[in-house]
């Protein structure tokens, strides 16, 4: 199984039902238990929204012509939903040092047949590869998960253990200007 990861720019929300399908197989399944109407407003509304933002980028996991993995973030602004969420939670000193200009690690997801064989690590590398940003910041699921163990794993720190905002999320930070070249 050869796996090749590249990066896309915003022409990735054309390849939405890929996504989609990636996307679903993912999050469909425990622990995350999303609803195909969830799966289908994240493809038709959120994907396209996000595409549009400044900087966005989609690391993408092939195994030949199919995709089996993707990873997408974008530079985070004050002014944007979850920006000012985080702003409004995080004690005003860490808000000013992680908040604006940060890139927002939104989504990773890779096809169940394809977890725990490195494409999470290998499209997680690639989307913070060279970023101008100087942090990153990102929520994922405050008790223990794959996931988790990844970003963990990849230097980033809790800021946050509990979000009050959201379901049973974390706010995860890395310092990207820490980070060896």
């Amino acid at each position: 199984m050869k796996i090749r990861v590249e990066l896309w720019g915003p022409e990735a929300a054309k390849d939405a039902e890929a996504l989609h399908g990636v996307y679903r197989a993912a999050f469909g399944e425990p622990p995350y238990h999303e609803s195909v109407a969830a799966a289908a407003r994240w493809r038709d509304e959120t994907l396209p929204k996000h595409a549009g933002r400044q900087d966005f980028r989609c690391a993408v996991a092939l195994v030949g012509d199919e995709l089996v993995g993707f990873a997408y973030g974008y530079t985070g602004h004050h002014g944007q939903w979850w920006t000012d969420r985080i702003a409004s939670i995080l004690p005003r000193k860490e808000a000013a040092y992680w908040l604006g200009g940060h890139f927002e690690f939104v989504e990773l997801a890779v096809a169940p047949a394809y977890q725990r064989h490195g494409v999470g690590a290998a499209l997680h590398d690639t989307l913070l590869a060279e970023l101008p940003n100087p942090r990153a910041l990102l929520t994922t699921w405050s008790y223990d998960t794959p996931a988790r163990r990844l970003y963990l794993r990849r230097g980033w720190r809790v800021l946050i253990q509990e979000l009050s905002y959201e379901w049973e999320s974390s706010l995860f930070g890395l310092d990207l200007t820490a980070r060896p070249a």
